[in-house]
């Protein structure tokens, strides 16, 4: 009697345990049926296209193919932690407007004020989202294809973090680039004209 006691008092601590909080949200943007044409017949797999985020700027997306659901979205994880990026932000929103390219679908992301939302569809959502963006406007053109999109989206994300924008060390450097050119021009005029 003791034991079943024991038994049920243990089942009751361990359900209402908190459940650590997983280091990535994840959203998944596609799960597909695809086969593949064997000398038997066909062979049926799934593919699963996840993206993960912690919403603080970090994000990434991968696409990984398994004979059972919950295999082709683990493979999909792994390959989103492999492959993800930090997202440089301007408070809520992005810094400049950006258009990005990936196959056939091109991206359009642009600055919002403060309390617009995320005005977006579909994949471009779940990445920027993730992405930890709260306020952007973003347009998909081209294809509908959730995966290009996808990459696409996290195209132009990158491209936010690569462009710097007004930082004085590099318009220093820049200046001196440019000076040491027109010094450079004016020794060959220079030349020129004594011949």
């Amino acid at each position: 009697m003791d034991n079943a006691k024991g038994k049920s008092k243990n089942f009751k601590s361990r359900r209402f345990q908190k459940r650590e909080k997983p280091e990535f949200d994840q959203k998944m943007i596609d799960l597909a049926r695809v086969t593949r044409v064997v000398k038997g017949g066909r062979r049926f797999s799934f593919r699963a296209a996840v993206v993960i985020g912690n919403r603080k700027g970090k994000v990434g997306f991968g696409v990984a193919k398994g004979n059972d659901v919950s295999v082709a979205i683990g493979k999909a994880v792994v390959e989103a932690k492999k492959s993800m990026i930090v997202v440089k932000r301007t408070n809520t929103t992005i810094a400049f407007d950006v258009k990005e390219k990936y196959g056939a679908a091109k991206v359009m992301l642009r600055p919002a004020t403060e309390g617009r939302g995320v005005v977006a569809g579909g994949a471009m959502r779940a990445v920027i989202e993730l992405a930890g963006i709260k306020d952007i406007v973003a347009k998909s053109l081209g294809t509908s294809n959730k995966l290009n999109v996808a990459k696409a989206t996290l195209k132009g994300l990158e491209t936010l973090s690569k462009q710097v924008v007004g930082e004085p060390e590099c318009k220093e450097k820049k200046e001196k680039e440019q000076k040491i050119i027109r010094k450079n021009v004016k020794q060959r005029d220079v030349k020129k004209d004594k011949k």
